[in-house]
C-alpha cells in the first residue's frame, strides 16, 4: 500500500424527501487496502456507495481518483473508472442465463452494424470468473435456476470481471453459507494482495475483524470514527456504530415451553419430494431450521404457509388438523411467514409504511365496506413505536427505508395480527447489529407470550445464541433435533452434512 489514496469520498452530502441520509462524510481507501464501512441501517452506507457508483449524484462534495477529482453521473462512468460493485439488493436479471447476467451491459458483439450478441464468447469467457469463486454451474443456466446464495456469488462473478480497481461489496456474504464465506473471503484477500482496493460492507462482524485493514464507521449520515487493524474487535466496532455497549444480545427464554402448537407430520414437498418431514414446534420456544443451502427449509416454510403446494402429509394447530391450499388459509388460521427475500415477497416497496402494515388484515379498517386510512394510520404508528422503526412517518414510501427497517415493517404487518406461529426465514440477513438485537429481543417476547417461533437462519452464531432447540435438516428431511445444552457448531454441521451429532 502507499500513502497516497487511490480513493477519497470528502466532504459528501446527500438529502432525500424528509431524510438527510449523508452529511459532510468523508472516506479515503489506499492502493490493495481492504476497508471495512460499518454502521447500523440507516447510517448512510448504501448511500454513500451508490454515489461512488453513479446511482445518485452527490448534493455537496468531491470524489476524487487518484488524487484527481472526478465527477460519476452514471453506472457506466463508475465502470469506466474502474470501480466495480456488488450491492446488497441483487441487480441481476433471473430471466437470463448466467453468462449473460455477468457481461451485462457489456455484451460481446459480432456482425460489424448489425451488432449481434456473441453468446458462445460470453460463455467461454465467464467461465474463468466461475472458477475462481468455485462456482460449479454451467454459464448457460438460468439465473432463476439458481438459489439465492448462488446468485449473488454471480454477482461477484460480474464484479470481477469488469477487472475493478476498486471493488466495493455490499453485504456480499448476507445469503452465503460457512463455506461459500470463506471462499469469498480468501478471494478477498487475494483481490488486495493483488492490488485491488476493496470496501467491504458487513453487519457480520467477524467477517470483519477477519478480512478488513481498517474500519470506518457512519452514524445517522455522519462519520463516527475509524478503527484501525490492531483495534478492530467486536466492541469496538458496536461503541462506533451506536454510541454504546449492548448489554444482552441474545436474549434467553424462560424455560415456560408449552404443548406443541404446530405439529408437522410427514410432510413432502415440491423441493424434495420423496423424503419427508416431521417435527413440532411448541409454544414459548424458538425453533430454529438449520442446514445447508438446498437442504429444503424455505420451501418447507412456504409449503407449512401455502405458498407451495403439499405434496403429502399433514400440518395440525392446537390439536386439530388444518386444510392449507393457499396462503390466506394460513393467515386466517394465524400461521404467519416473514420470507427470506423482503423486497420480493415481503413487502410492495412502492406503498407507504402504513399500507405495508395493514395489508394482511384490511379487514380490520374497514368501516361500511371502505378502508378507514384513519384507523390504518393508528395501527400502523402502534408498530413503528413498537419495533423503532425509522421512518419520518407512516406515508413514507417503503423503498425509501434502509434494509433493516424494511425488515421490521415485514415483521410489523404480521405483529399488527395476532401469530400463533411465526415462521421468519432469515430474518436477520442484512442487518445491522443494534436491529438485531432489537429482532431477537421481540421474537423472544413473542415466544415467551405463547406463540412458536420458528426460526430459519444460515447465521451459525445466530441459530446457537437465540435458539431453545435446533432442528437441522439434510436433503429435504430432518437429520435431528438438538435441545440446548448438546448446542455446539459441531453438532449442528455433523448433522447438516447428513452424520451423526457428536
Amino acid at each position: 500500500m502507499t500513502s497516497s489514496p487511490i480513493l477519497h469520498l470528502k466532504g459528501v452530502s446527500k438529502r432525500f424527501p424528509g431524510v438527510v441520509a449523508l452529511s459532510g462524510v468523508s472516506l479515503e481507501v489506499n492502493r490493495g487496502e481492504v476497508v471495512a464501512l460499518i454502521g447500523e441501517n440507516g447510517a448512510g452506507k448504501s448511500t454513500l456507495m451508490k454515489i461512488l457508483g453513479g446511482i445518485h449524484q452527490p448534493d455537496e462534495g468531491q470524489i476524487f481518483i487518484d488524487a484527481r477529482p472526478v465527477f460519476i453521473r452514471c453506472v457506466s462512468d463508475a465502470v469506466a473508472m474502474g470501480i466495480g460493485f456488488v450491492h446488497q439488493e441483487l441487480s441481476n436479471l433471473d430471466n437470463l442465463e448466467v453468462a449473460a447476467n455477468i457481461f451485462l451491459g457489456r455484451e460481446a458483439l459480432w456482425g460489424g452494424p448489425l451488432k449481434l450478441l456473441d453468446r458462445k464468447a460470453m460463455i467461454a469467457a465467464s467461465r474463468p470468473y466461475l472458477r475462481r469463486l468455485d462456482l460449479d454451474i454451467d454459464p448457460r443456466t438460468p439465473l432463476a435456476a439458481l438459489s439465492l446464495a448462488r446468485q449473488q456469488l454471480v454477482e461477484i462473478a460480474k464484479a470481477l470481471s469488469q477487472n475493478a480497481r476498486i471493488l466495493v461489496l455490499d453485504e456480499p456474504t448476507s445469503s452465503l453459507t460457512a463455506g461459500e464465506t470463506s471462499r469469498l473471503l480468501a478471494t478477498v484477500r487475494e483481490l488486495a494482495k493483488q492490488g485491488v482496493s476493496i470496501i467491504y460492507i458487513s453487519h457480520r462482524l467477524g467477517e470483519i475483524s477477519q478480512v478488513a485493514d481498517r474500519v470506518v464507521a457512519l452514524r445517522d449520515g455522519r462519520n463516527a470514527g475509524e478503527l484501525p487493524h490492531d483495534q478492530i474487535t467486536h466492541d469496538n466496532m458496536v461503541r462506533l456504530m451506536i454510541g454504546r455497549d449492548l448489554r444482552s444480545f441474545y436474549v434467553p427464554g424462560v424455560g415456560r415451553h408449552r404443548p406443541a402448537r404446530l405439529q408437522v407430520k410427514n410432510v413432502r414437498t415440491s423441493a424434495w419430494p420423496a423424503r419427508s418431514v416431521s417435527f413440532d414446534a411448541r409454544g414459548g420456544e424458538i425453533l430454529c431450521l438449520a442446514g445447508l443451502v438446498g437442504a429444503g427449509r424455505s420451501e418447507l416454510a412456504e409449503s407449512i404457509f401455502g405458498v407451495r403446494p403439499l405434496l403429502g402429509g399433514e400440518v395440525w394447530l392446537d390439536g386439530s388438523p388444518l386444510t392449507i391450499r393457499h396462503c390466506r388459509h394460513a393467515i386466517a388460521a394465524g400461521i404467519f411467514l416473514v420470507p427470506e427475500d423482503r423486497r420480493k415477497t415481503g413487502l410492495v416497496t412502492s406503498m407507504t409504511v402504513r399500507e405495508n402494515i395493514t395489508l394482511p388484515g384490511l379487514w380490520n379498517y374497514t368501516r361500511a365496506a371502505l378502508i378507514s386510512r384513519r384507523a390504518e394510520a393508528v395501527a400502523a404508528r402502534r408498530q413503528i413505536d413498537a419495533l423503532s422503526i425509522r421512518a419520518p412517518g407512516v406515508e413514507t414510501r417503503v423503498m425509501n427505508l434502509s434494509g433493516g427497517n424494511q425488515q421490521k415493517v415485514v415483521l410489523a404487518k404480521w405483529l399488527a395480527l395476532t401469530p400463533s406461529v411465526l415462521i421468519v426465514d432469515e430474518p436477520t440477513r442484512g442487518v445491522d447489529v443494534g436491529a438485531k438485537a432489537e429482532i431477537y429481543r421481540l421474537l423472544r417476547a413473542l415466544a415467551d407470550k405463547g406463540v412458536a417461533v420458528i426460526l430459519i437462519s444460515s447465521d451459525m452464531e445466530e441459530a446457537l445464541g437465540i435458539s431453545d432447540r435446533i432442528a437441522v435438516m439434510h436433503e429435504g428431511a430432518i437429520a435431528g433435533i438438538i435441545d440446548r445444552p448438546d448446542f455446539s457448531e459441531e453438532n449442528v454441521m455433523n448433522l447438516a452434512f447428513g452424520k451423526t451429532a457428536a
